[in-house]
């Protein structure tokens, strides 16, 4: 492939800017390509090679947002892989809850995280047997549940054997198994437990730890469990913002089944270097292209969603707050498409899906009622001052929590706090009437109580998750719903 040496100007200059320009801008580099000269209808050299940088420009943004829930779990999986060992008889559970030290997508520091990654293609058929009073969740890689685990899964929290198997398996399912075929040869396992009744972690830890994952071809001597500590352990599982994107996405191509759904993209790219089975080696001009699809298509990713790009999603008109899962199909399908926006939108922000999530079922499952803009509708400021009032009655049977988040990554808000989070089992100050006010900002403002407090770091802006375990009615007829972030005069 010949690139002309003006493409670092034209592409840095005229594609990434129009993120930023006015709307006539962005017209006038779209006239200026509609206008490349094609005498007697054929293109110059200089036409060819102008429209041919702007081809893949914009295959490669477009490829990103495509690839992004497949992209982000397989950097979940190489990031903990770096951490605590490969292996599916590896299963990190982050023993003393998840800290910003942790950086993955919108982690939940009030509950016990465990997670494990299956290779099918390594191993085969592949047995996982859960404990009772479990929650969890198995994902395929691009983020299509297989099935919940425990209470609202098949086996009802008794517990009992998982049966995964690989996308090209053929052959006897045995008998006495919960039986999934995925439909990638990797498999995400999460799963999740409450703290115990004191705050502690002891009896959450101890019940994960009874999990055990093997090869059916090893069931008569399954290799022993490894249950790392992830607290306070420098794992990195976030997806890459630049040209290393692309890398991870060929390695994850060269590692997956070919689903026959997935053939028009990966002809996309195709066209970038990423083909199955082929060295990906682009050379110093395809990087700089890579580069900048990589930079613009995280930042129209971003655009759609903290920009308002996406339809109905407000939970309460009167209200910033949205549904992070604005459809209720876990695979983002309408009745004639797939919801694209809607898909990248969960997972530039987050991870895991399951039918729980998106089921609306009293006083079962959770919601998670998200927010990155003010009551004057601004975007939250690391260096403002807010406060968050929510009346009394919080629809929560089981607990409901406030976590802040980074606003360019989504990991956890380093903001030199042990969790970035606050809620009901926590010791907060409540007013007479049983509501509560929660205060937000650099410094703890005057007159509010630090055991209601998050502190926040200026220059990063900020989204916050609200998350109802166990919603009751009112959250569901509307008859409850929380204020705004009410913007205090203290900036920073």
């Amino acid at each position: 492939m010949r690139i002309k040496p003006h493409f670092t100007q034209t592409l840095m200059v005229t594609l990434i800017a129009l993120m930023t320009l006015p709307v006539h801008a962005a017209d006038e580099n779209w006239n200026d390509l509609r206008s490349l000269p094609f005498p007697e209808n054929y293109p110059t050299q200089e036409s060819t090679d102008r429209l041919y940088d702007e081809l893949l420009f914009q295959r490669a943004s477009q490829v990103v947002i495509w690839s992004l829930p497949a992209t982000a779990l397989w950097a979940m999986k190489k990031g903990s892989e770096a951490q605590f060992g490969e292996g599916s008889n590896v299963f990190p559970i982050w023993k003393d809850r998840l800290s910003a030290e942790t950086i993955v997508s919108t982690p939940n520091s009030d509950v016990i995280y465990g997670m494990g990654y299956l290779d099918l293609q390594k191993d085969g058929p592949t047995v996982i047997e859960v404990p009772p009073k479990l929650q969890g969740i198995l994902d395929d890689f691009w983020h299509r549940p297989l099935t919940d685990v425990g209470f609202v899964g098949p086996d009802k929290g008794e517990g009992g054997k998982y049966l995964i198997l690989p996308p090209d398996f053929e052959g006897d399912v045995p008998k006495g198994y919960f039986t999934f075929k995925s439909s990638t040869y990797n498999v995400f396992v999460f799963w999740r437990a409450f703290r115990d009744e004191d705050g502690g972690t002891k009896e959450g830890v101890a019940l994960m730890e009874q999990t055990r994952i093997y090869p059916l071809a090893m069931a008569d001597n399954p290799p022993e469990m490894i249950f790392p500590n992830g607290s306070g352990q420098p794992a990195n599982m976030l997806y890459p913002q630049d040209y290393s994107y692309f890398e991870g996405l060929a390695d994850f191509v060269n590692n997956e089944y070919v689903g026959p759904e997935d053939w028009s993209m990966r002809g996309m790219m195709a066209s970038l270097g990423i083909v199955k089975g082929q060295p990906f080696n682009p050379d110093p001009r395809m990087k700089e292209i890579l580069t900048a699809g990589a930079e613009v298509g995280m930042k129209m990713a971003q655009a759609i969603r903290h920009g308002d790009k996406l339809p109905n999603t407000k939970y309460w008109p009167d209200r910033q707050w949205h549904n992070v899962l604005n459809v209720l199909d876990v695979e983002f399908k309408q009745d004639t498409y797939l919801d694209i926006d809607a898909r990248m939108g969960m997972f530039k922000i987050g991870y895991s899906i399951s039918p729980a999530m998106v089921m609306n079922m009293v006083g079962k499952g959770s919601k998670y009622p998200f927010s990155y803009r003010d009551a004057d509708g601004n975007h939250l400021s690391g260096g403002s001052s807010y406060k968050l009032h929510l009346p009394p009655g919080v629809p929560a049977a089981n607990f409901w929590s406030v976590t802040l988040y980074d606003g360019y990554n989504a990991s956890g808000l380093q903001n030199g706090q042990p969790f970035p989070s606050i809620g009901s089992l926590d010791k907060l100050k409540k007013n007479k009437d049983g509501s509560v006010d929660l205060y937000f900002g650099p410094e703890l403002p005057e007159g509010a109580p630090e055991s209601n407090y998050l502190r926040t770091v200026p220059g990063k802006g900020w989204f916050t998750l609200l998350r109802l375990y166990s919603p009751t009615q009112p959250f569901f007829d509307g008859s409850w719903r929380p204020g705004d972030f009410e913007k205090l005069n203290q900036d920073r």
